[in-house]
């Protein structure tokens, strides 16, 4: 049997791209895993970006220029460029036997004849619509979304990142139940822990991570964040990520920086609050997680999984500001209550959410598949 993995993602970052591949390597330590860029691929053929490009103008050109689509997202969603990566994946890697192929994301097909393979996905297109906040425009077409399903369909296993996630792969692409696996995700950032589990928890620094300041609810924490400080004056909002302009008390925008560069903020920080509006999942969440913070959210997309109601933080409706106000107000009032609440989240961490675990249990589902596939040919 052949010893060497393909691993396909659409590039590097963001970085669970490189944590996945690295986690899912270390579980099978005897095979060769090749890493696959699909981005790579495609711009070394100047000609395929070029007709591409016609291609995005021509399928989307009218939502592009109304601001309902990016180019640069819808580039990558055109029929065109699905059944080309399909031909151009087909001849990189028809020349040899593999294990197995494995893909994160789901925007191409990049199963291969009598090859078993898995697919890592964090969220579909379809999903977008159980969101309240979600602009019905800005959705693709019913030919791209059976573009998608082709890929669930050519799958042999799906794993996904949450059990909303797991629910839209079964209901709204029709797959088999048993065909589909929650094994969550991991955190990306490891703060020091011996800082972090002795937090005081009276400083009142509250932090935000992320880059699409609207999306993830920047303007709701700013309207709720200025109703704590009526009871909390000195408490301080530290915004990283987003580049807001905003000339606030107490609050401060790092903007954009390295991975590494967000531990000192997640040790300084008491609280971590992103009431996001549109969430495929929230890896900021389990890097404050990770690092002892009580954590605030709203009940949407993965969120739900990993935060629990008063029991490890405090979750509210999307756009509530007042109730954002109050959770806030609550934990800054409760240094007690933000300890018992970091220490919960922590230990979720080491058992649910590592790219360990996560590795571990896909590892779990697919020898215990390819297993059944050798049984069977043996049969």
């Amino acid at each position: 049997m052949s010893k060497k993995i393909i691993f396909i993602r659409p590039k590097p970052w963001p970085l669970a791209n490189i944590k996945v591949a690295d986690a899912l390597a270390k579980q099978f330590p005897d095979c060769d895993m090749e890493i696959i860029n699909i981005e790579d691929l495609v711009k070394k053929k100047i000609s395929i970006v070029a007709i591409n490009t016609v291609q995005t103008w021509l399928n989307y050109g009218k939502d592009i220029l109304a601001g309902h689509k990016n180019f640069k997202a819808a580039f990558w969603r055109t029929p065109y460029i699905f059944h080309t990566v399909k031909r151009l994946l087909k001849q990189r890697l028809s020349d040899q036997e593999y294990l197995f192929t494995f893909q994160i994301q789901s925007l191409f097909d990049c199963s291969l004849p009598n090859v078993p393979h898995f697919v890592y996905a964090d969220h579909t297109h379809l999903a977008n619509l159980n969101y309240i906040d979600f602009n019905i425009e800005k959705l693709y077409s019913e030919k791209w979304t059976a573009l998608e399903k082709q890929v669930y369909d050519n799958a042999d296993k799906i794993f996904v990142r949450s059990s909303n996630i797991e629910k839209s792969v079964i209901e709204q692409y029709h797959q088999p139940a048993d065909k589909v696996t929650c094994v969550y995700a991991g955190n990306n950032i490891e703060t020091d822990n011996s800082i972090t589990k002795e937090k005081s928890y009276t400083e009142q620094n509250i932090l935000f991570v992320g880059i699409d300041w609207k999306r993830k609810g920047g303007p709701d924490l700013l309207e709720a964040f200025n109703l704590a400080l009526k009871k909390h004056p000195n408490a301080t909002l530290t915004i990283a990520g987003a580049e807001p302009n905003l000339h606030i008390k107490n609050c401060k925008v790092i903007g954009k920086v390295a991975p590494k560069d967000l531990i000192s903020h997640y040790e300084a920080a008491t609280l971590f609050c992103m009431p996001t509006r549109v969430e495929p999942f929230g890896i900021a969440f389990l890097e404050a997680m990770q690092s002892h913070l009580p954590i605030i959210g709203t009940k949407v997309g993965a969120i739900p999984d990993f935060l629990q109601n008063e029991w490890n933080g405090i979750l509210v409706e999307p756009g509530d500001i007042q109730s954002i106000a109050n959770a806030i107000i609550k934990l800054l009032d409760n240094p007690d209550l933000c300890r018992l609440y970091g220490d919960r989240n922590f230990n979720l961490i080491q058992e649910r959410y590592s790219w360990l675990a996560v590795s571990q249990k896909m590892h779990a589902h697919i020898t215990a598949h390819l297993s059944l596939l050798s049984s069977n040919d043996k049969n």
